[in-house]
């Protein structure tokens, strides 16, 4: 039957294997895939791919109907089965043929006969096959006794349709037979749609052998020599090698002649493979079965053989003839092992989750199909890959896969890569006298550090973290407490920056199951090791076996550190640093804090190390003094001299709802020195989008927030002050309810606290008097942003592309020059910020050379850069922005004027006609990219090139609290897509396709870029359905769906004559934009909207009197929060550490457990309330007396 289009019904490694042959035979291929799939190699390698179903196999891979279907709709003229699924179902190869289409394997004829064991064997022994001792299909347990008695025991009961070591139990006596009778007949009417069985003689020391054959449908049938595929777990084979070493020679030439002969006899078509079980101490083999299909383990026997078994698969399927040659002697030696998504040490129990690295040398053959950032599922088969080393001989071909096993990598989840390479060394198997049995007796001994409990939030994190990316909105990450990070690494001799644990609140339980050196730092908490205090803030050794757990910080701080000796944890990098960043889902362990049952690897124990010096360690409070350094926006120009004198003044609150993005504070509201934004927005905290510092005090409206190291690198709101660099570790340890006073220092003082960062800060205010402004030269102002960052602004706070291409310019002439000390360079609407290393490259000599580069820049109207036009999916006002307006609405505040529809305050705002105007504007308009991570991860912000078509809004305030990922909204004069899921304050105007792609890059991104999109591409929206939408999302990241992009440069001085040439009609719509505005504004001031106080709940009413009885206790807050849930009730029995209620802060649930056995007396706190530390939240009393 001839065909050119080949369905391949399979998933995994083997789809992938055969759509690359079938594709170098000339073949059209089309894969199929379920929902999990969408984006695998598989789907991508294919000319077409058809979707089957969710991720149940039963639903998608296993479903005939569905696969037949998917294979007339593309055309396909035969189906490859591949191995597994569908590859043995007679049924399905006969529905196959039945409608014309080639089922490339056996007959169904075939596939019946060998499917059932009994009609196997029966035709094995009309062969003259050897056979094990036993009997055909049994009609009940007496006679399976009998027949026991006659082959002695012991005994294998098998399902006559089993497989994989699935329908089969071994039996050494008459009582274990009877006791496995029923359930294995139970199995297999479960699994095989049988309840046949039947016995064989069980080989207690059995190798399994078997024979590769391949036959023309004729009576021609060759075979391939033989493998041994006697290491195995669970019957399931890990390690396979060809040919079978250590088998005497008559009785090889026994097994190819047998495989042959009993092919031969039934005119046997396409691959198989006779298996066999090889009796070493009677140098006996018998029959075992005949797979139809093509074996996992083929490769082995292609390499020694150099041949391709799918080809000869598919040439004989197409109907070519004299495929079927002999195929030769066999060349040298290969060895396949089997890499498993399974751990070992945990009774195999299968692996599922993010794979973080994927790496397997380049030097011998890898079938596979995960990559870094596969997610594995448990819906599957849990082979990830395999590796294949050939050799002239056995030794070599063992050598060459140790090294490749050596080298591979699979990180983010356990695998069984250690238990292979242990397998490898095992003396029995290197001397070819292993069995089935032997791999039994092997143990995976890679040191090991078993996640018991996760804690609150606990993640890796490393030192200074992802540097280098601050301009596309990747946030540094690292612990938020360097200080102690950095000490407990020098304890142990590490480098300081090395991987490690960061622990808020509650820390991790630990099991080490080698001896490992620690060393745990931060705020004081109880550290145990098997119940036994240990020290904080020197090295100790944890005995293998050993438990140590982490509480939570006792009295002041948040944060605990778990240090490693020997390097650290042993973690792969994301763009340069195993930091986690859980918002985005890259870094550390799998992107995420760690949970129970996780596994990490690392620490060794050292001798060398010593404890961190009393005088050297942080001290820790409830109310602390920050060092912070005026700037960049402080007074006048922001804010005025009282709004300043009154932000050093105050005792800052510290709220519940902060966290490593942010430590939002309470306290004074400012006068502030303007009535508004202006172009930016209407609120006077808003300015045109500019980069941030960590450590920045961000007035995000009235509220400030000090941004934190997963904070963003980009925004429109000022920032009075920045945090010193040396004072940043503080940060880190404010608690909720603490108090924060800062303390103004000059940059040499700052200088001073990075030397000595365990200092007190001293004020010194008198000698600050610029403001936050260093210098100005002509239209640029040279800003103080912390002591480690230098913020360049050009021209007027006004949106002008003139200015944005001066920043780019200046931008391109720092980096040319090759300053040494700068960290980071990132790019606001009008703005430069330079980050630096101060102690390599100072401020002040920072500003000199940046002046001096700055004067030698071109004219702007002699700029040109790169510009491409990038055309993207709009779903307009979609469903997933509807569910962000609702949620803001129920939990945050449902007067505001934007509510409840954005689009329609953004008409209003604007002055236009109806909705409809705003939707033709958004679509007609081409949005230049100015910035990249406003709100994160390549995140534009972007305004439109025609002025017409500048929509003009101001943000959420407060901030919503959840926006879909890559929602699109409008803030100011500008246009964001936001890069993640998180909070945000753009009104939504729809949602589109992924900007940032994580782990993999295909399709329009390019390798080693996340982020799609660059400075000064123009956005053009297309419209689409949200359902749509959905489905070019899920192909995006896979590169199916391709964004279409036009190169092309933008100038300035062209575009300027095309503002010259349509100045009247921009004008008049300006005017009319900015009567809107302005009436807009007035409705705000009459309606109290700017001098509106933050929305927050009250703090509960402390009750008049809480009665306590003898015996019992009384339940505290450890924190201020806010009551999330309570889970008892007065009258309620408990137990001792039975949840009571959970609280919520820092964006985390804490539960809060019973101290103690008893009765709920009294409930003193209801969701919703505000708590302070130390109030009262459950009364226990003693337990209720039992009446005997």
């Amino acid at each position: 039957m001839s065909f050119d289009t080949l369905l391949v019904a399979n998933r995994g490694e083997i789809a992938v294997r055969i759509i690359r042959t079938a594709r170098e035979l000339g073949l059209r291929t089309v894969a199929v895939y379920s929902d999990p799939d969408r984006g695998a190699p598989h789907v991508r390698l294919a000319d077409a791919a058809v979707r089957l179903g969710p991720a149940p196999a039963k639903e998608s891979y296993l479903d005939a109907d569905l696969v037949l279907k998917a294979a007339k709709d593309s055309g396909a003229g035969a189906i490859h089965p591949g191995y597994g699924f569908l590859s043995e179902d007679a049924g399905f190869a006969r529905r196959c043929e039945d409608a014309g289409i080639a089922f490339v394997g056996p007959t169904p004829a075939q596939l019946e006969l060998f499917g059932a064991k009994h009609t196997a064997r029966a035709a094995a022994e009309a062969a003259g096959v050897p056979l094990a001792p036993g009997t055909g299909l049994l009609a009940d347990l007496a006679e399976a006794l009998e027949a026991a008695e006659g082959i002695g025991y012991p005994v294998m009961l098998k399902a006559t349709g089993g497989g994989g070591g699935i329908g089969m139990s071994a039996c050494r006596s008459a009582a274990e037979l009877t006791d496995a009778w029923e359930r294995v007949q139970r199995v297999a009417a479960a699994s095989f749609s049988s309840a046949g069985v039947f016995l064989e003689r069980l080989v207690e020391r059995a190798r399994h052998v078997e024979v590769q054959v391949f036959g023309d449908g004729e009576g021609r049938v060759v075979t391939f020599g033989d493998r041994d595929c006697s290491l195995q777990r669970r019957n399931q084979k890990v390690l396979e090698e060809a040919p079978a070493p250590g088998l005497p020679d008559h009785v090889r030439e026994q097994l190819a002649a047998a495989a042959r002969d009993l092919c031969a006899s039934v005119g046997y078509r396409s691959a198989g493979t006779v298996e066999f079980v090889y009796d070493a101490a009677r140098g006996e083999a018998y029959f075992l079965e005949v797979n139809t299909r093509l074996q996992v383990e083929h490769p082995v026997t292609e390499e020694i053989y150099g041949v391709d078994l799918v080809a000869w698969m598919l040439r004989l399927a197409q109907g070519e003839t004299g495929v079927v040659q002999d195929p030769g002697p066999p060349r040298g030696h290969a060895v396949e092992a089997r890499v498993y998504a399974e751990d070992p040490s945990r009774d195999h129990r299968p692996s599922s989750g993010l794979l973080t690295r994927v790496s397997f040398p380049e030097d011998v053959r890898v079938d596979g199909w995960v990559e870094t950032g596969t997610e594995v599922t448990t819906s599957y088969d849990p082979m990830l890959a395999k590796v294949i080393a050939y050799g002239d001989d056995r030794a070599e071909a063992l050598a060459k896969l140790d090294a490749a096993l050596d080298a591979a990598r699979v990180d983010g989840i356990e695998t069984n890569l250690g238990l292979v390479r242990a397998a490898l060394a095992d003396d029995a198997f290197r001397s070819a006298s292993h069995s089935t049995a032997t791999l039994a007796g092997v143990s995976d001994p890679t040191p090991r550090i078993e996640v018991v409990s996760g804690g609150t939030l606990t993640t890796v994190q490393d030192w200074p973290g992802r540097t280098g990316y601050w301009q596309v909105g990747v946030p540094p990450c690292g612990p938020m407490d360097d200080l102690s990070f950095r000490l407990g690494n020098r304890a142990l001799g590490n480098e300081e920056g090395a991987p490690g644990l960061e622990c808020t609140l509650q820390g991790p339980s630990l099991r080490f199951t080698h001896p490992t050196t620690v060393c745990v730092t931060g705020a004081p908490a109880p550290v145990t090791v098997d119940g036994e205090p240990v020290a904080q803030w020197e090295p100790v050794t944890v005995p293998g076996g050993a438990l140590m757990e982490i509480g939570a910080p006792t009295e002041h701080g948040l944060r605990t550190y778990v240090l490693f000796a020997g390097g650290g944890l042993d973690v792969p990098g994301f763009l340069g640093s195993a930091s986690t960043f859980t918002l985005g889902r890259f870094g550390g362990h799998g992107g995420r804090a760690l949970r129970t049952g996780d596994v990490l690897h690392g620490g060794t124990v050292t001798e060398s190390g010593a404890p961190v010096a009393v005088g050297d360690r942080p001290a820790f409070a409830s109310e602390w003094h920050i060092g912070a350094v005026e700037g960049p926006h402080a007074a006048p120009e922001f804010f005025t001299e009282d709004d300043i004198h009154d932000f050093y003044a105050a005792g800052w609150k510290v709220h519940f709802n902060s966290a490593r993005t942010g430590v939002r504070l309470v306290g004074p509201k400012p006068r502030w020195a303007r009535t508004d934004g202006g172009e930016a927005g209407l609120h006077p905290s808003n300015i045109h989008d500019t980069p941030y510092s960590v450590g920045a005090v961000d007035y995000t409206g009235d509220m400030p927030v000090l941004l934190g190291p997963d904070g963003p690198s980009l925004g429109g709101f000022v920032c009075p002050a920045t945090v010193a660099k040396g004072q940043r570790w503080k940060l880190g340890q404010l608690r909720p309810g603490d108090v924060v006073r800062f303390v103004p220092v000059t940059v040499d003082a700052a200088a001073r606290l990075r030397r000595t960062p365990a200092l007190a800060p001293v004020a010194d205010r008198s000698e600050i008097t610029d403001g936050g402004v260093l210098a100005r030269h002509g239209d640029v102002t040279y800003r103080r942003s912390g002591d480690d960052n230098l913020l360049v602004e050009f021209g007027p706070m006004q949106l002008d592309l003139a200015l944005r291409m001066r920043v780019h310019a200046l931008m391109e002439a720092v980096v040319a020059a090759g300053l040494r000390g700068i960290t980071d360079i990132t790019p606001g609407i009008r703005s430069l910020q330079i980050q630096t290393d101060p102690d390599v490259l100072p401020q002040h000599e920072l500003l000199d050379a940046v002046r001096e580069i700055e004067s030698g820049l071109p004219p702007a109207d002699q700029l040109v850069v790169p510009s491409r036009t990038v055309h993207l999916p709009l779903s307009w006002d979609d469903p997933a922005t509807r569910e962000a307006i609702a949620r803001y609405m129920a939990g945050v505040r449902d007067d505001a004027p934007w509510c409840p529809w954005n689009i329609e305050f953004i008409r209003r705002v604007n002055g236009l006609d109806s909705v409809d105007d705003v939707y033709r504007t958004v679509f007609d308009a081409e949005y230049l990219v100015l910035g990249l991570g406003d709100v994160y991860l390549g995140a534009p912000v972007a305004t439109p090139l025609d002025p017409r078509h500048r929509l003009v809004t101001t943000k959420y305030n407060p901030a919503r609290t959840w926006t879909a990922e890559n929602s699109v909204g409008i803030g100011g004069a500008y246009l964001c897509i936001y890069g993640m899921e998180g909070p945000g304050g753009y009104q939504f105007v729809g949602r589109t396709t992924q900007v940032w792609s994580g782990w993999q890059q295909r399709g329009a991104f390019e390798p080693g870029s996340p982020w799609l999109l660059r400075f000064f591409d123009r956005i053009r929206w297309y419209p689409v359905e949200a359902d749509e939408l959905l489905s070019l999302r899920a192909d995006i990241t896979s590169g199916r769906f391709v964004p279409r992009i036009e190169e092309g440069v933008f100038s300035l001085a062209d575009y300027e004559r095309f503002l010259s040439g349509n100045a009247d009609s921009i004008a008049e719509f300006r005017a009319r934009q900015g009567a809107a505005f302005a009436a807009e504004r007035d409705a705000w001031e009459a309606a109290g909207e700017f001098t509106r106080a933050e929305t927050a709940s009250a703090p509960a009413a402390a009750p008049a009197e809480v009665t306590v009885p003898e015996g019992g206790r009384l339940v505290e807050a450890e924190f201020a929060a806010s009551v999330w849930q309570v889970n008892v009730k007065p009258g309620d029995e408990v137990t001792s550490g039975q949840p009571l209620l959970a609280l919520e802060a820092m964006k985390m649930e804490s539960r809060v457990h019973s101290p103690m056995d008893g009765v709920i007396l009294d409930l003193l706190a209801k969701p919703g309330d505000q708590v302070e530390a130390g109030t009262a939240l459950v009364v226990v009393g003693p337990p209720i007396p039992t009446v005997s």
